[in-house]
């Protein structure tokens, strides 16, 4: 039987216990790096190139900090490094990456609807391309796809359950995004392993972990 998206959350919130201040860390030089730099970018530089490139060159970055969280919430501790990995295997992770952005992109011009459902069906990618080594390209974009079928809405509805936190953040002048993304995301990846049943129930925080 799956988990609620209340279970989902709660299991996240064991994962980050001990580990909010690295993740908010992590989310800070995440932030930083991409996002951070491609607005600024855009603000001195109005020369679409340099927002086009950065963005492009920031697709293993995506990659690495969506994966920090599903290896923490494996019971792992990933570190720092886990953002910049995926340029150890850059053909693989901005192919798969550029596709993921390019069809997502695509959908959306259609409408809204389309690239949300676009989006959802994409979800899995990046855990996949970790669990996976050798996938790659549209082989994982075909198995998120077909993970994701029946629960679209299971997981937009978790997506929207953290809307009041992020109406909070904003009052925090988006410093509360440090702590909320995090939550967001090791979520995400605990549905993910929810309905893949990839069962790993995260250690306490008084319980030794294996190294």
């Amino acid at each position: 039987m799956k988990r609620t998206n209340a279970e989902i959350r709660k299991q996240a919130r064991q994962a980050l216990e001990t580990h909010w201040a690295d993740a908010a860390i992590v989310s800070l030089i995440y932030f930083f790096i991409c996002p951070f730099i491609i607005w600024f970018s855009r603000l001195i530089n109005h020369q679409a190139y340099f927002y086009i490139v950065w963005s492009l060159l920031c697709i293993p970055i995506h990659w690495g900090y969506t994966t920090y969280f599903q290896l923490l919430f494996q019971g792992k501790k990933p570190g720092i490094k886990q953002l910049f990995i995926g340029y150890a295997d850059f053909r693989r992770i901005f192919g798969t990456g550029f596709l993921q952005g390019l069809y997502t992109f695509l959908a959306f011009l259609l409408f809204i609807i389309p690239g949300l459902i676009r989006s959802l069906e994409f979800s899995f990618v990046s855990f996949l391309l970790q669990d996976n080594p050798q996938m790659k390209y549209h082989a994982a974009l075909r198995e998120s796809r077909r993970l994701m079928k029946g629960y679209k809405m299971k997981l937009l509805m978790l997506y929207l359950s953290y809307l009041g936190w992020a109406g909070l953040c904003i009052l925090t002048f988006g410093f509360g995004f440090l702590i909320l993304q995090p939550y967001i995301r090791t979520s995400v990846a605990a549905f993910y392993h929810d309905i893949t049943g990839k069962e790993i129930a995260p250690a306490p925080a008084s319980a030794p972990q294996a190294e």
